[in-house]
């Protein structure tokens, strides 16, 4: 069922980041480095206000309470958002006060959204170029925040074909994760049980660079994915995936997709949602399993780890979950063996719910292979809070 605009969150900071399309001094993720090439794209830079404490993430005990409270923190900071923006914007402009940027629009000091609206100028990204290349190469004044930049994020490129490279600071990624833990309770209201099983997700690390003032510069999941936010999380039945985190950390992605794939087929059973951030990576997944079956049912079988896979911390995690499943193997050979692979998620993973990638902009393009994959099952995208 379509998801209702009423219940797509978007947190107080983003909407004033919108809000006639300003620029909004805050903190970004960003992604790589060369080329240090910029798109038309309205930037929004700030840091983390305190605008309210979000709730922790939600735990096998309890979990209706914890989705309960999550959800009303939801319509805590969106039943009054004028009020909300209005507050928040109060707070980053006092923040920033000293911050270059605001001063070279003669914003100076003050903290009113009316002064900001008229002297705050739309811009685009190539507007701010210069001013990034300083941060990168090795400007420490508070050219865009009062706070130090940790690391520059960059974008996946997907919708203008041009990577950007964006300054994010420490609190921003404190703030992502609190963030990222709203969007799980939002869905169980629609796909109820989605607690009781494991989710099967393709994730990766990519490369990284550093800018010659020693900045780390790499995309915003490989940023995630490498903090403690993420390789140290407590316990949460929605993060509860499949693939252990070594494999999605060892930088091999032959190693790293082998050893996902092979984990999500032997427990297969317990997977509710199949997904990878992009739709494109989902389908290489699949196409990856086409090419490599007969030898991830052998592990199966045997209960062995292919010696391909040498990373040590790869081979132990997956060891841990690995033991000899003869029937197993036998089935997941019948069906790829099959002619057809119509349907071949929802065959192998037959309590599947939904499939979780984004196929906004040029991802759209694989929306029927997904379809055909997977036997028309709903495809979300909890990272774009969009549903197909």
């Amino acid at each position: 069922m379509p998801l209702p605009l009423t219940n797509i969150y978007t947190p107080p900071y983003l909407q004033f980041s919108l809000y006639k399309h300003h620029l909004l001094i805050s903190s970004l993720p960003t992604t790589t480095i060369p080329p240090l090439s910029l798109s038309k794209t309205s930037l929004s830079l700030s840091t983390s206000p305190s605008y309210a404490i979000m709730p922790e993430a939600p735990n096998d005990g309890g979990i209706v309470e914890k989705n309960k409270k999550t959800l009303q923190f939801i319509e805590d900071v969106t039943s009054n958002p004028d009020e909300v923006q209005q507050r928040i914007l109060t707070e980053i402009l006092t923040q920033n006060a000293t911050v270059e940027y605001l001063h070279r629009h003669g914003l100076s000091s003050r903290t009113d959204r009316e002064s900001f609206k008229k002297l705050i100028p739309v811009v685009t990204y190539e507007d701010l170029h210069n001013d990034i290349i300083r941060i990168a190469n090795g400007d420490k004044s508070p050219i865009f925040s009062s706070r130090p930049i940790s690391e520059f994020l960059t974008s996946s490129g997907t919708s203008g074909g041009e990577r950007k490279l964006m300054p994010t600071i420490e609190e921003e990624l404190e703030r992502r994760s609190s963030l990222y833990s709203l969007l799980m309770p939002v869905m169980s209201q629609f796909v109820p049980g989605l607690n009781k099983g494991k989710g099967m997700y393709f994730l990766f690390i990519k490369s990284e660079a550093q800018t010659p003032g020693g900045l780390l510069a790499r995309p915003v999941l490989t940023s995630y994915y490498k903090s403690p936010h993420f390789k140290d999380r407590p316990y949460d039945p929605y993060t509860n995936y499949t693939s252990p985190n070594e494999t999605i950390l060892c930088p091999d992605s032959y190693q790293s997709m082998y050893s996902q794939m092979l984990c999500g087929l032997y427990l297969n059973k317990e997977v509710l949602r199949v997904g990878a951030v992009f739709a494109s990576g989902f389908i290489r997944a699949i196409r990856f399993l086409e090419n490599h079956w007969s030898l991830l049912t052998h592990d199966i079988r045997t209960g062995s780890l292919n010696p391909v896979i040498t990373d040590p911390l790869v081979r132990g995690s997956v060891m841990r979950i690995l033991k000899p499943d003869p029937d197993l193997a036998d089935f997941i050979e019948r069906e790829c063996s099959r002619n057809s692979w119509q349907g071949i998620i929802t065959r192998l993973w037959p309590n599947t719910k939904y499939v979780d990638v984004i196929v906004t902009g040029s991802m759209a393009q694989y929306i029927p292979t997904l379809d055909y994959y997977s036997n028309g099952l709903a495809t979300f995208s909890v990272y774009n809070v969009c549903i197909f």
